[in-house]
């Protein structure tokens, strides 16, 4: 939309107010300011509300607009008057408007902080949530002008109205006026508003993604006659699968007489059909592909699978295409799977849907299955279906123009029939809101991701994502940061899935290992070793052992409360005759799956080499059916539904269904661990890497328990005032958009409003200067540069150190500028001399897509060559700053390597987490690099500090709910 002449020129139409949202029921709807040209959308809106909701809005009868309200309600500044409307299709649905009040309720301009505010929602839309999403971005329209109250007024009989306003989760106070309820609400976001807008996005989300899944009815347009067409073969293998709703096929080009096709009703067009269809499955030319979408829309159709291509997988041109597909498809209120995608597949009995080109529909199984490569998807599912593993849901999105990986997680969050979520993912739209949709669905299931594209440097064709500069490392930290199992195949995918999703979570690393070949079980011993675990010795049952022999060692393996997890080796049997029999596979399936059916609470996997049906019937010989529900509490699933680090652990990896689908049930269900499929494996590196998996997501569960925090002594040595003084200070005088880095002092004065001291330094342009210098510190001192290309490499000669006295020190400044330079190039300064200790390096830096990261590491040459530092998402709690130190490899330097005195890692992560909230609260601050750090076996010292002041980058994660436009 664009501004009209009657608009103020200095408040333009403010196109970033902009948003597509998904409602309560999975529908989308457009959110958007309120213009003149809408006059006419508006009285038609107003003509559909009901008399009694004209009545709550305008407190008397009140049948239709005058011409003067009209104008008044579509003519705004943007500033002090502001309207928004929900549409769907082009037409209102929906309105919200404040009017900026002064304390006499009159109407004001700046600086007044309050406005009036009231809503509209037409009848046959309300208990959709509309009202609730434009009271999210009407909020924040009205914190951008400085309005920091709304003011509303409501009849008391008007209960949805009043709910929204409670139920928004701000701070309000209410009181009763002259026969109406005075409401006021801060705008200031709370903990609470903020939880209350994610749990929505959740619920929304994930019913979206369900309706798409669900459908009650599917319609295949662009299904020919002629058969090997894709729409052809979607439609059968629909049929093929069961679907258990109607299918109906549609084809413009049909003749006027052909009444079926394949057994289904044929249709030239969507109107001819007379029912709704919820899903409609797209297989036509691009071309030809809004012409079906306009069709869908107009004719109420919920979701689109499109598996049409030629869009942004063909450059630039495909890529606008693609944008206006989506433009097109959530106008009319439907999100889309694709384009150029693979398709979809639910296997629950209820549904049997088989929406893609995939020949055969997988078993039914607990794994939920995500991916944006159909090539990788056939992959998937030949892997899982050749394993004997079964599917609960499948989506290969394609390009994935809308629906992603992060709704994906929404769904599975809650799917009941889901245990483990599979995902690939070649590129990450919104890494912030990705990080923290896993950390929540990894607290009550197992998220296993690949990630392709690591280390191509761009992004793959027909995906357009924001650009993101953190290494492929740091993205696989904070996925572990989040309890996500970062693999990095889809073979390696597939294994970890198998044991997650049939076998219990294993108590801790410890591992019996037993079997029938003393080499198989020492290759499987040292595989442990290799991955972190604890194996106990092999025990070997010989050659001669048989399937019984199997089972009496398993089961008092099991028992052993030694151990936390049993791997099985076996080989085949070697008959009389010296010849191998390779058929006994099915007895020693039964024979272990025997002496785990009691319900062990120890995860069981098996290596085999060459026994010929062992893990099909491993496979067969355990049941896909849904595990019987557990009792869960009414506390414990608002745990799961709030946050991912308040669950509790338990020693099953695969969560049954919960009571009600707000929540998925929670790891503190009172049950027995049900049986599951034994996962069986060709090697045995590939067992113990999926079981060393299993073993570091469990310890993840268990500390995620217990959620970390900020300790509150560090509020009361914190100027965050002082500091926010400050940055607008420097920034003012710097109007390059790219910010500014600060000086040595400037760094310092801002580092100490938060309590990290920087060891001053002194320039020493030449020997004299160096000389006074070292009389103000105090000797001993350290000599050294600072100009960029020498700085921190003390390698090539330009750090001195222990100068004890003027001799040395004027001795040190010759050597100095002979070996490198004149000082004006050098840029020597002097500095005291710290305690001796561990150098450390901690920096901290936000990336537009991430987010602000923190990081650590040793300093040297060494560390960088290895890549050996840590990472952690900011906020950063106690807990993270502990484990930010302790999982560097080089850890072992700070604790007491080989006779050393231990350091002050106490002290190290008081300053890892100053450093955080230093970022947290100023997101100006875009770049920190406290380097070197010496940590001392009491104190730390910070010799040097970098800071990068910018304007901070857009967050996504922070404002109202929306979807993503690629």
């Amino acid at each position: 939309m664009e501004p009209t002449p009657e608009q103020s020129p200095h408040h333009a139409y403010p196109d970033h107010w902009e948003a597509d949202v998904v409602l309560r029921d999975g529908g989308t709807a457009r959110i958007r300011p309120i213009t003149t040209d809408d006059a006419e959308r508006l009285v038609s809106f107003y003509e559909q509300v009901s008399d009694e909701s004209k009545y709550y809005r305008f407190f008397a009868p009140y049948p239709r607009l005058s011409d003067r309200d009209v104008h008044r309600f579509t003519h705004h500044d943007y500033v002090d008057r502001v309207g928004l409307a929900v549409t769907i299709g082009g037409e209102f649905i929906g309105t919200v408007r404040y009017d900026r009040i002064d304390d006499t309720g009159r109407p004001a301009s700046a600086p007044a902080d309050e406005a009036e505010v009231a809503f509209l929602v037409q009848d046959a839309h309300q208990g959709r949530g509309v009202a609730s999403a434009l009271l999210e971005h009407i909020a924040a329209v009205a914190r951008e002008r400085g309005i920091r109250r709304f003011a509303a007024e409501v009849l008391p009989a008007n209960n949805k109205m009043i709910k929204v306003f409670r139920d928004g989760g701000y701070t309000q106070r209410r009181s009763f006026e002259d026969g109406s309820v005075h409401l006021t609400l801060d705008l200031e976001p709370t903990e609470k508003s903020l939880a209350v807008q994610r749990g929505r996005e959740q619920r929304a989300e994930a019913r979206s993604v369900q309706r798409l899944l669900a459908p009650g009815s599917v319609a295949v347009i662009g299904a020919g006659r002629n058969h090997g067409g894709v729409g052809r073969t979607v439609l059968r293998n629909l049929l093929a699968a069961g679907f258990t709703g109607r299918t109906y096929a549609v084809n413009r080009a049909f003749d006027e007489g052909l009444a079926t096709l394949d057994g289904v009703p044929a249709h030239r067009s969507l109107g001819e059909i007379d029912e709704q269809v919820d899903l409609a499955v797209i297989a036509v030319p691009a071309h030809r592909v809004p012409e079906a979408v306009a069709d869908c829309g107009e004719h109420g159709v919920q979701g689109l699978v499109v598996l049409s291509a030629g869009y942004a997988e063909r450059g630039a041109d495909g890529r606008e295409l693609q944008r206006e597909l989506v433009r097109q498809a959530r106008s009319y209120g439907m999100r889309i799977i694709g384009p150029n995608a693979f398709g979809i597949i639910n296997t629950a009995e209820s549904v049997r849907l088989n929406a893609s080109l995939a020949p055969e529909s997988p078993a039914r199984g607990r794994i939920g299955l995500f991916t944006q490569s159909g090539a990788i998807g056939i992959a998937l599912l030949s892997g899982l279906h050749r394993r004997g593993a079964g599917l609960s849901s499948f989506i290969s999105a394609g390009n994935r123009a809308d629906v992603s990986g992060n709704d994906f997680l929404q769904y599975s969050f809650e799917d009941p029939d889901t245990d483990v979520a599979l995902l690939y993912l070649e590129s990450l739209g919104n890494p912030r809101k990705f990080t923290r949709l896993a950390r929540r669905t990894a607290a009550v299931k197992p998220v296993v991701v690949v990630k392709g594209a690591r280390h191509s440097g761009s992004t793959p064709p027909g995906h357009a994502v924001p650009v993101s500069r953190i290494p492929d490392a740091t993205v696989s930290a904070l996925m572990r940061q989040a309890g996500v199992i970062r693999v990095d195949t889809v073979t390696e995918m597939v294994d970890a899935g198998l044991l997650l999703a049939g076998q219990p979570l294993p108590p801790g690393p410890r591992v019996a290992i037993l079997g029938n070949s003393e080499s198989l079980g020492l290759l499987t011993y040292d595989a442990c070793l290799a991955e972190g675990l604890r194996p106990r010795p092999p025990i070997d049952l010989t050659t001669a052992a048989s399937p019984q022999d199997f089972r009496d060692a398993l089961a008092e393996a099991l028992a052993d409360g030694t151990c936390d997890a049993v791997i099985v080796t076996a080989i085949p049997w070697v008959g009389e005759n010296g010849e191998a029999e390779t058929g006994d596979g099915q007895v020693l399936a039964e024979a272990l799956t025997r002496a785990v059916a009691g319900g062990s609470a120890k995860p069981v996997a098996v290596v085999h080499v060459e026994i010929g049906g062992l893990a099909e019937a491993l496979a067969a010989a355990s049941s896909t059916a849904a595990p019987r529900p557990r009792t869960v509490t009414s506390a414990a699933r608002t745990r799961a539904a709030t946050t991912a680090t308040t669950t509790q652990t338990t020693t099953t990896g695969t969560p049954a269904a919960p009571e009600a689908t707000t929540a998925p049930a929670t790891p503190d269900a009172t049950t027995a661990p049900r049986p599951g499929r034994i996962p069986a494996y060709p090697a045995a590196e590939r067992a113990v890497r999926a079981l060393a998996e299993a073993v570091k997501y469990a310890q993840w569960r268990r500390q995620a328990a217990v959620p970390g925090k900020v300790p509150e002594f560090l509020d009361d040595t914190i100027d965050e005032a002082g500091a926010a003084a400050l940055i607008e200070a420097q920034l003012s005088t710097a109007p390059d958009p790219r910010g500014r880095p600060l000086t040595h002092d400037e760094a310092r004065e801002l580092l100490g409003r938060y309590g990290v001291d920087v060891r001053p330094t002194l320039p020493a342009p030449d020997p004299e200067a160096a000389v006074d210098a070292a009389a103000r510190l105090g000797y001993p001192v350290a000599l050294k540069t600072t100009a960029p290309h020498l700085r921190h490499r003390a390698d090539l000669g330009g750090v001195r150190l222990d100068l004890a006295d003027e001799e040395a020190l004027r001795r040190a400044y010759g050597d100095l500028t002979d070996l490198l330079g004149k000082p004006a190039e050098l840029l020597p300064v002097v500095q005291a001399m710290a305690p001796r200790g561990v150098d450390t390096v901690v920096r901290a830096s936000i990336d537009a897509a991430a987010g602000a990261v923190l990081s650590f590491g040793l300093a040297g040459a060494p560390s960088e060559l290895l890549g050996d530092t840590a990472h952690r998402l900011v906020p950063a709690t106690d807990r993270d700053a502990a484990e930010l130190i302790r999982s560097i490899r080089a850890a072992p330097v700070l604790f007491g390597w080989r006779g050393s005195a231990p350091v002050d890692t106490a002290a190290l992560e008081e300053l890892l987490l100053r450093l955080s909230r230093l970022v947290d609260d100023h997101p100006e601050v875009v770049s920190v690099a406290l380097e070197p750090v010496v940590v001392a076996p009491q104190g730390l010292t910070v010799l040097g500090a970098s800071v990068r002041l910018a304007p901070p980058p857009a967050r996504n994660d922070l404002g109202p709910r929306r979807l993503p436009n690629y």
